[in-house]
């Protein structure tokens, strides 16, 4: 449990600095956006980018680990959908429903694995979100625009300009063309990469909205319990059956523990959904997952 707690709140005391630094207006407001495009589009893309290059693709356990990835967001999807059969849910709520229970916040993530796991734990989690990045935020875009005419242009292009999708693609070429980084390259590489999870985790901090946790309480809650520890037990019963080892296993139950992603806000204003709703989730999710993700390494690991 100390290792756990030793890994995990670094994590949270740059969230938490986060919050307290954009609520005092430090070092201004204009910074925070600055900031977080910088990271979106340079700084974790060399992260992710590096990562893959120098991933072990040919490791024989990665076709079981995105089986298992695969079969844990077939089984959330089915129970999403299902619930929105249920409740009736418009496109506006489905789509924050589903956000809200898939989608992962990337940069907590890595920061958990990375300080849990090492560069082994790196070098998976980026394989994971090479295939996640893509479908999730697919699966995001056609249930906020249910029962509107989508085209596949309007759907794939955010998708295909996505630059952690690029970064991901771009680092596993590398990796399989056996071109090495190197007159410093890697260096710089590095440098950068190194920068992203703390700038991140601030940021994160920093576009949390405590006013907007009022209103829907039994949505909110259901919601986030359903994402930090239901669809965790559900990433570990799709690991035993596929048969991952041990340290797979606990990195895919781990990213599956993980509370739903800041940019989910701002798919759901672009596309028309329940932006109130969504901010609250994003809130009550990461404040809960300081608990939450304790728990679960404490079980899976």
């Amino acid at each position: 449990m100390i290792e756990v707690l030793e890994s995990l709140w670094p994590l949270f005391v740059l969230i938490v600095a986060g919050y307290y630094m954009q609520k005092r207006g430090f070092p201004g407001q204009a910074f925070w956006p600055g900031a977080e495009r910088f990271n979106y589009f340079i700084l974790f893309p060399a992260l992710l980018f590096k990562s893959l290059a120098t991933a072990p693709l040919n490791d024989p356990a990665l076709p079981r680990l995105l089986t298992a990835v695969v079969l844990a967001l077939a089984v959330c999807s089915a129970g999403l959908l299902v619930a929105r059969r249920v409740h009736a849910w418009p496109a506006a709520r489905f789509g924050v429903m589903l956000q809200g229970t898939l989608r992962f916040n990337t940069y907590l993530g890595l920061a958990a694995i990375g300080g849990f796991f090492g560069k082994e734990g790196l070098l998976l989690a980026a394989v994971m979100l090479a295939l996640l990045v893509p479908i999730v935020n697919v699966m995001a875009v056609l249930a906020l625009s249910a029962g509107r005419d989508t085209s596949l242009k309007a759907l794939l292009l955010p998708i295909v300009k996505n630059p952690l999708i690029l970064a991901c693609l771009a680092g596993a070429l590398v990796n399989q063309s056996g071109v090495e980084i190197k007159w410093g390259t890697d260096r710089l590489l590095a440098l950068l990469a190194g920068s992203s999870l703390p700038l991140g985790l601030l940021c994160v901090g920093a576009a949390l909205k405590p006013g907007e946790l009022h209103g829907e309480v039994g949505a909110l809650v259901t919601n986030s319990l359903t994402r930090l520890l239901l669809v965790p037990a559900i990433a570990f019963g799709c690991a035993v059956i596929v048969g991952l080892p041990a340290i797979e296993r606990s990195i895919l139950v781990l990213f599956f523990a993980l509370p739903t992603a800041p940019t989910a806000y701002v798919l759901t204003r672009q596309l028309g959904g329940d932006s109130h709703l969504m901010a609250g989730i994003i809130t009550l999710q990461t404040l809960l997952s300081a608990a939450s993700l304790m728990l679960v390494l404490i079980l899976v690991v």
